[in-house]
């Protein structure tokens, strides 16, 4: 294990590490998180709306059909203000405005989402529309990018004011990016967003299948065995798919339909993160009850921040990181959870994922709340949680056999110590 270790911080890390800070992995992930509020506002609204109370629909009649309104504005533009999250901070990275990145990245995203009579076409400005808003938001910031290297922009005196300089070095870009998006949807009438749909399509049903979900969760554990922020890192990848795939299960929920896809937005978050990533609350509840002062006393500081799934003291305290032997239920508690949630989801005993509370929700609320008040998922959420206190406990009690004789060894010393005060003072 420890040659293991050795050779993944040597060999794999450092590249691990460049991909992590890839700037167009960057933009994209900073970029995708801007429709996070979005998400969740939506689900509050369907939330409400579709309250697991017998009688609420009736109850709120006509009225249910206004609270549905700001879902459509919500999850109906996921793909536009992804376009625009991404087009904003992927130009940050290049010193390119900001907010003339954002508006030609926006004006093509939607000409080449045109309908066949060449209007704005609604339906393709959600999550359908999330693949084709970043292609679109790399490639209008890479455009600007050239023409500004090139020095191929109109340049204003310096007196002018800095708002209106802006504007008139958008102006040569700006027209080479509508231009160009106006030939392909256009002239060519070619459908862009059917296209990168396609080219999407493997990557979205791998990461849709119990296999593609495994190895997505386990480079997110080995990533934060080593140190590094694994989800941010899987993230830039998953992000886009996953808000897809939950953006689906949302559409189909609020028709009235069966919910289509189990590995979603929320997911990994509500089953296979208890206390955080690798179910750590099931170590936390393992260190209160522990004979090691250490690790009660660490416990005791970590448990409050695990309930709303913040586990940075337990990983880089305890540690997680570089640690063999816990670095073992780390990974494996997870996996489990994954495989037994997709069994449950997959013969109908367990709700899927329809809405998304906020990460930092409890567990077992957020399981209610993400799966619309299904109370088998809130007791599979039980059971899993106990079935993490198992699987750390073995691993735990050889780290505690170890910390306990050091603590024993630290006792002495000091009791050694006293003695030799004593003694010289008597």
């Amino acid at each position: 294990m420890d040659k293991f270790i050795d050779v993944f911080q040597d060999k794999v890390m450092p590249g691990v590490l460049k991909v992590s800070e890839n700037r167009f992995l960057v933009g994209i992930r900073n970029g995708i998180a801007v429709t996070m509020p979005l998400t969740i506002i939506g689900s509050a609204f369907l939330i409400i709306a579709n309250l697991p109370f017998s009688g609420w629909t009736e109850f709120l009649g006509s009225f249910g059909i206004k609270l549905g309104v700001p879902i459509g504005f919500t999850f109906g533009i996921l793909g536009l203000v992804g376009c625009a999250g991404i087009a904003y901070y992927l130009s940050e990275t290049y010193g390119i405005d900001p907010i003339n990145s954002v508006v030609l990245a926006m004006s093509s995203f939607l000409m080449l989402q045109a309908s066949k009579d060449w209007s704005i076409d609604i339906a393709t400005l959600g999550a359908s529309g999330l693949f084709t808003g970043i292609v679109t938001a790399i490639g209008t910031v890479l455009i600007i990018n050239f023409f500004i290297k090139k020095n191929l922009i109109i340049r204003m005196p310096d007196g002018v004011p800095p708002a209106v300089s802006k504007s008139f070095a958008s102006l040569l870009p700006g027209a080479a990016i509508i231009g160009l998006a106006w030939i392909i949807r256009v002239l060519l009438e070619f459908d862009v967003n059917s296209f990168v749909q396609w080219m999407f399509s493997p990557l979205a049903t791998g990461l849709n299948t119990l296999p593609g979900m495994l190895l997505y969760t386990f480079m997110i554990l080995l990533l934060w065995c080593a140190g590094i922020h694994g989800s941010n890192v899987m993230g830039s990848i998953g992000d886009p798919i996953f808000l897809a795939l939950f953006a689906a299960n949302t559409e189909a929920f609020s028709r009235g339909e069966p919910l289509p896809n189990i590995f979603v937005g929320g997911f990994y978050i509500t089953f296979l993160c208890y206390g955080g990533t690798g179910s750590t609350l099931g170590l936390v509840i393992n260190m209160l009850m522990s004979k090691s002062k250490s690790y009660k006393s660490l416990g005791k500081m970590a448990l409050p921040s695990a309930i709303f799934c913040i586990n940075e003291p337990i990983i880089f305290g305890f540690p997680i990181v570089m640690n063999p032997i816990m670095m073992i239920p780390f990974i494996i508690t997870p996996l489990l959870l994954c495989i037994g949630t997709y069994i449950l989801t997959v013969t109908n005993i367990i709700g899927r994922i329809a809405f998304n509370p906020p990460w930092t929700t409890p567990p077992l609320v957020n399981a209610y709340l993400a799966t619309g008040g299904n109370i088998p998922a809130v007791i599979w959420g039980v059971a899993s949680l106990l079935l993490s206190v198992a699987i750390y406990y073995p691993f735990f009690k050889i780290c505690e056999k170890q910390e306990l004789a050091k603590e024993e060894t630290q006792v002495q010393k000091e009791m050694e110590t006293e003695k030799i005060a004593v003694a010289e003072i008597g």
